[in-house]
């Protein structure tokens, strides 16, 4: 182990805070849940697709030749989304329309982005 590292040499266990701890955790399923969450959003398609929705609402063929992509492999990505309830759609005559599902997915992209433009 190198000087630089930081760890912990103690024994104590300091129980009033691992008690406090213990009930402000989520249960496992929530955990689960979570982890899938953020499993949908760690690809860099479906995260430049939110990065659209985050600015207008946008049909298909927009996504597919904004990203330069084909049709069918962003219909594939928004199902994806979709099944997270990361986005919705809306029908206009022929075209569907996506945009984000609410505020709380452009609140967590526009902050995930806030985070890593930090350094």
């Amino acid at each position: 182990m190198s000087k630089d590292e930081i760890f912990c040499d103690c024994e104590v266990i300091h129980a009033d805070i691992l008690e406090e701890v213990k009930t402000r955790m989520p249960i496992e399923e929530d955990i689960y849940d979570l982890s899938d969450f953020f499993k949908v959003l760690g690809d860099s398609t479906r995260l430049k697709i939110i990065s659209a929705l985050d600015a207008h609402e946008m049909c298909v063929c927009d996504i597919a030749v904004l990203l330069n992509m084909t049709k069918s492999a962003i219909s594939h990505q928004l199902r994806y989304l979709k099944q997270a309830d990361l986005v919705k759609f809306r029908k206009e005559g022929k075209v569907v329309f996506y945009s984000l599902k609410d505020d709380h997915v452009k609140d967590i992209f526009e902050i995930g982005m806030e985070h890593i433009k930090e350094k």
